[in-house]
């Protein structure tokens, strides 16, 4: 799987050229292109949320398109619509942003439940139906939303339905000290700067084929079931992770294997997964919330608990491609 690893070395390395820190995103956001997952990015204002996005859809070589969400946006906004061709003198579907490989989803929290759901439909399906027509949308396929934390006017949380469909919750914090620094240097510098360019080849094709060959072991997977089962004993879990969580964590654990150049899947990538995977699919108690434990502290109790059971079997093609 030396490709795959080769592709996420170069567009780290291409990334890096105008945005300092958050590589640990462009992980992310390959494993969430390769498998047909979503990517959900959590930050304040100002920490280049939208900038790398759209980096990173440049660098691998997709169309990307942004909607902004407010308070009035319509779900035919999104999807598209009818109108009447008057030269035609007919009806004719233009379709909405949601038709390209790279949707940003900027604020989604800023729309109501109605517009949100609009996308319930694409991220799952992968594809859209307006007035009883269906139109299927473009390989590959992936909604990038962002969420300003801090805000709690104006703003409408996403329906626990909306949360699960999102693969990865990945966090951006204020960058580190050192980083910051060397943000403004690379800002102030007079001179030219090299700028990110396109990768010479396409990154999803190479990306999908060594993703459908990489093996996972029976063990694997009955690790996988019982991080899952035991979310749902946990005293502290009022809800926890859905069986699409276990099988989103399979496909994740699958891609985040070959990116780092093996052919087949271990705990430690599963453990990656599951960090990422299962806060945010989860709903703790308000006393253990109140006394300040988060879903993140119980996802590392859960770990914790459940062993790893090794077996001397051979490395096993897992049965399900993937979500497409």
């Amino acid at each position: 799987m030396n490709r795959s690893a080769k592709v996420y070395g170069e567009v780290k390395r291409e990334v890096a050229k105008a945005i300092i820190g958050y590589q640990d995103i462009v992980e992310d956001f390959l494993i969430c292109l390769t498998t047909g997952g979503h990517l959900m990015l959590e930050g304040v204002p100002g920490v280049a949320k939208t900038t790398l996005a759209k980096t990173l859809s440049d660098i691998v070589g997709v169309k990307f398109s942004r909607i902004q969400f407010t308070q009035d946006l319509l779900p035919s906004d999104i999807t598209g619509h009818y109108y009447f061709n008057q030269k035609k003198q007919e009806f004719e579907f233009r379709p909405g942003p949601i038709f390209s490989n790279v949707v940003l989803a900027d604020e989604i929290n800023r729309a109501p439940s109605k517009t949100q759901s609009a996308l319930l439909e694409s991220m799952e399906e992968t594809q859209v139906t307006v007035e009883g027509n269906t139109f299927k949308l473009q390989d590959p396929f992936l909604v990038m939303a962002t969420i300003n934390p801090i805000e709690s006017e104006g703003v409408y949380s996403l329906p626990e339905a909306q949360l699960d469909r999102f693969m990865i919750k990945s966090k951006m914090d204020y960058l580190k000290e050192s980083d910051e620094l060397a943000m403004l240097q690379m800002k102030s510098s007079g001179a030219k700067r090299e700028m990110p360019q396109r990768l010479p080849y396409e990154v999803y094709p190479i990306l999908r084929e060594e993703y459908l060959k990489c093996h996972i072991d029976a063990s694997i997977l009955n690790y996988i079931k019982d991080i899952i089962i035991e979310t749902r004993k946990d005293q502290n879990v009022n809800l926890g992770a859905s069986p699409r969580a276990g099988e989103q964590m399979l496909y994740a654990a699958k891609a985040a294997a070959i990116l780092e150049g093996r052919d087949h899947v271990i705990p430690d990538d599963v453990k990656r997964a599951a960090r990422k995977m299962i806060p945010h699919r989860i709903m703790i108690s308000l006393d253990v919330e109140l006394e300040g434990t988060t879903a993140e502290n119980i996802v590392e109790k859960v770990l914790s608990r459940v062993e790893v059971i090794r077996r001397p079997e051979n490395p096993t093609p897992a049965s399900q491609p993937g979500p497409r």
